[in-house]
């Protein structure tokens, strides 16, 4: 399995002249010294001091974003270096899925120096990872205690997201939407004004199931009114009911398939190129997060022509929007160069530029984004709801119940019978929660 994890070195020690996308440079690069390892593994818990000429070390990070390997990354060690130029770094492209790979990586012991934080209870982030808080930035970054435990920080995230619909202005246009809907009626009637004219709607990717997550994490919790809606489900052995976040949630889903507002046939969609449909304008809009703007515009819009506005839940006007954490950066806590590492991380937090080429909101609080879609979406004055984390217990009896919850939207949708999908799931979570708590 770690075999199929590609290794680039994309910086020389000493120099920033890692030019081109040439990354078979590695064995040109002077190696770091013994010596330099181990003062460096020695200062476990040092700032980065100084003008940065004097840390060294080899900076390992294990990313998810094989795309930007020998592309973006290349650009990003050559700005670091010339603030650290005795650091050299090295990405490793996940070519699995992450979360597993991060996983067998652990219980083997084989973690490199800077990676991503997968589904651990936060109790086991001591075992693997080194605390944050040496590091200055607690009082400056966003969900600071999502990855945090017994008062140490562990993990720091990548950016931001809030769900909302990217829109193509011009298929907007063409079907003499003047205004973006502002309530669900005002949206269903945008709905009804697009595929009048033969567009279609929502790209929804109800197959591939992911693109459903918005449905089910964020609209719930927005409808409750309340961040902390998903944890509730622990005293209840009834979580998913019509009345509730969830019934209200999927009825919405529901609704815009059973008006013909989806794809055609939504069992067959295709998610690349439903990235080009929008850019065209065969689609009109995404129900997704603010990640997918600029993927949107690299298939082929012109950044003018793709807008972002709250999705309206109901119709009282008043507009919520989820905002939630993507992957949390984190430190092995055995890495023979923490100081390097961590001197890494924190230009990427706040000198990389990461979360404007991510379409992320910046993890930094006080950070505004550069990009022109987020500045409209904050521009309807919609209330942002920050995320709480999952609660332990929950999770135990949700995977004891093998319940995915977007796998139940995609049932109660299609479903002639739609509380017979609750019914059913209800009963599993009922047995599962009395098997965890014992009661």
């Amino acid at each position: 399995m770690f075999g199929l994890a590609t290794t680039m070195s994309l910086s020389m020690v000493l120099s920033a002249c890692g030019s081109g996308n040439n990354n078979n440079n590695s064995s040109a690069s002077a190696t770091t010294p013994a010596s330099a390892a181990a003062t460096d593994s020695a200062s476990a818990s040092a700032k980065p001091a100084g003008d940065g000429s004097d840390i060294k070390g080899t900076v390992t990070f294990l990313t998810n974003r094989t795309d930007m390997i020998g592309k973006e990354y290349d650009e990003y060690v050559k700005r670091f270096n010339e603030k650290y130029p005795n650091i050299k770094v090295e990405f490793e492209g996940s070519q699995t899925d992450y979360n597993q790979q991060m996983k067998v990586r652990m219980a083997s012991g084989e973690l490199p120096d800077l990676m991503f934080i997968p589904t651990i209870p936060n109790s086991d982030l001591p075992k693997y990872f080194a605390p944050l808080d040496d590091m200055g930035m607690n009082d400056q970054i966003t969900f600071k205690d999502f990855k945090s435990f017994d008062g140490k920080l562990y993990g720091i995230t990548s950016g931001n997201s809030t769900s909302g619909i990217v829109y193509n202005k011009k298929a907007f246009a063409a079907a003499g939407i003047t205004e973006v809907p502002k309530t669900w009626d005002e949206f269903l009637a945008a709905c009804d004004k697009l595929k009048q004219k033969g567009i279609i709607p929502l790209a929804s990717n109800f197959k591939d199931k992911w693109p459903l997550n918005n449905w089910v994490y964020d609209v719930p919790r927005l409808i409750e009114n309340n961040p902390d809606f998903p944890n509730t489900k622990l005293n209840t052995d009834t979580p998913f009911t019509a009345d509730n976040g969830y019934g209200k949630a999927f009825s919405l889903l529901r609704e815009l398939n059973e008006k013909g507002y989806l794809e055609k046939d939504i069992n067959s969609t295709n998610w690349e190129q439903s990235k080009k449909d929008i850019a065209s304008g065969k689609f009109a809009m995404y129900f997704l997060g603010n990640w997918v703007i600029n993927q949107v515009i690299g298939a082929g819009a012109a950044s003018e022509d793709i807008g972002f506005f709250p999705l309206p839940i109901d119709n009282s006007g008043k507009l919520k929007a989820a905002l939630s954490p993507d992957y949390f950066y984190a430190i092995n806590k055995d890495s023979k160069n923490l100081e390097a590492t961590k001197a890494f991380l924190k230009w990427m937090l706040t000198d990389s530029g990461f979360e404007d080429f991510a379409g992320f909101i910046s993890p930094l609080k006080d950070k505004e984004s550069s990009l022109a879609q987020l500045k409209e979406f904050q521009a309807t004055g919609v209330e942002m709801q920050e995320g709480t984390p999952d609660n332990a217990q929950v999770m135990d009896i949700q995977n004891k119940a093998q319940i995915d919850i977007p796998a139940i939207i995609q049932e109660y949708v299609l479903a002639k019978d739609p509380q017979s999908v609750f019914d059913k799931w209800n009963t599993a979570w009922a047995k599962a929660k009395k098997q965890v708590l014992g009661q």
